[in-house]
């Protein structure tokens, strides 16, 4: 059995910059915070309105009760390692923070981007999301059955459009293939780096199906203009009661998607572990709690060293799956 069959992944990628004025509520912002009382910035590696972003945007929301003003920039791009390019010449600034996640994990080996991860100071894991599979309205596809069925009859006639080249999209993608016995690396999959060009594809008719995080999609499932088929969690979502996981749905696939937050490299462990801080008392707040529940998103908080080893193991079994899709 190969691990693309046993992959039960983790979570993708928080995606924003946020500039946050450190004038905290309270009078604590002195020279002995070490964060100096600099405004801090956290970037988000993606085009507006996905995931990323929209993490970003709940972040500048819920850190307001804890460092006062924030800012939202994006830096969109090749899933991400656009963004990390740029940030890794932030050596040693504690102000400078960067969204990533799964995403950009699969990115790096699918671009063969020359930094990855390693190259930053992991803080803090935040949320998973999940990802559905949606088609037109007018779709002859009714079901994932009737998916898996032309998966099996004509791999490369089934055109998927989803994120970024190595994302979690492309990740699902390759795990259908692999589910319905075809070759993962003959799939024919259509890269997005936004949302709003994903869904154009879709229903322009240029793609066959589409593959994205809930998130993005709900408000197109909700309108009618696209159908949901299946969702990669392991249990029904409570915004989406009448869609089949993938399971339920006749394919043994499951994936998660996760979102996190690091630092530029070089920061010193008192700066770590005020940041660290900063964004596990902002998971805490009453504003973040309720964009969870709003948005469908999972609480997923992990920090410090647990999260470091998370970070490792990601970047190897994720590597580990991109090269049985064809893209290590």
């Amino acid at each position: 059995m190969t691990l693309l069959r046993r992959w039960v992944p983790a979570v993708v990628a928080v995606a924003a910059t946020v500039a946050i004025v450190v004038t905290a509520p309270n009078d604590d912002a002195t020279a002995e915070n070490p964060l100096g009382g600099q405004q801090l910035r956290i970037m988000a590696p993606a085009s507006p309105g996905g995931g990323w972003d929209q993490t970003a945007r709940a972040m500048q929301e819920s850190l307001r009760e804890i460092v006062g003003r924030t800012e939202v920039y994006n830096v969109s791009g090749a899933g991400g390692t656009i963004g990390l390019s740029q940030f890794v010449r932030f050596d040693g600034d504690p102000s400078q923070l960067m969204a990533t996640g799964l995403i950009m994990v699969g990115a790096v080996v699918a671009n063969h981007s020359p930094y990855s991860l390693d190259d930053t100071t992991p803080l803090a894991r935040l949320t998973t999301d999940y990802q559905i599979i949606v088609v037109p309205k007018d779709s002859p596809l009714t079901t994932l059955a009737d998916v898996a069925d032309a998966m099996r009859a004509d791999l490369r006639a089934v055109s998927i459009a989803g994120g970024s080249a190595g994302g979690a999209e492309q990740i699902l993608a390759g795990l259908m293939a692999n589910a319905v016995g075809a070759d993962p690396s003959q799939l024919s999959y259509v890269a997005h780096s936004g949302g709003g060009e994903m869904l154009s594809t879709l229903l322009s008719g240029r793609s066959t199906l589409a593959i994205s995080g809930v998130s993005e999609i709900q408000p197109q499932i909700d309108s009618g203009e696209v159908r949901a088929l299946a969702v990669s969690s392991p249990e029904r979502l409570d915004g989406l009661p009448d869609v089949p996981t993938m399971r339920e749905a006749g394919m043994d696939v499951e994936l998660q998607n996760w979102r996190g937050v690091v630092a530029p490299k070089g920061i010193t462990d008192e700066q770590e572990s005020a940041l660290e801080t900063a964004l596990v008392d902002m998971t805490k707040t009453q504003t973040w709690q309720d964009i969870l529940a709003d948005r469908g998103w999972g609480e997923a908080t992990l920090a410090g060293e647990e999260f470091e080893v998370f970070v490792r193991e990601e970047q190897a079994r994720v590597k580990q799956v991109l090269d049985e899709i064809g893209l290590g």
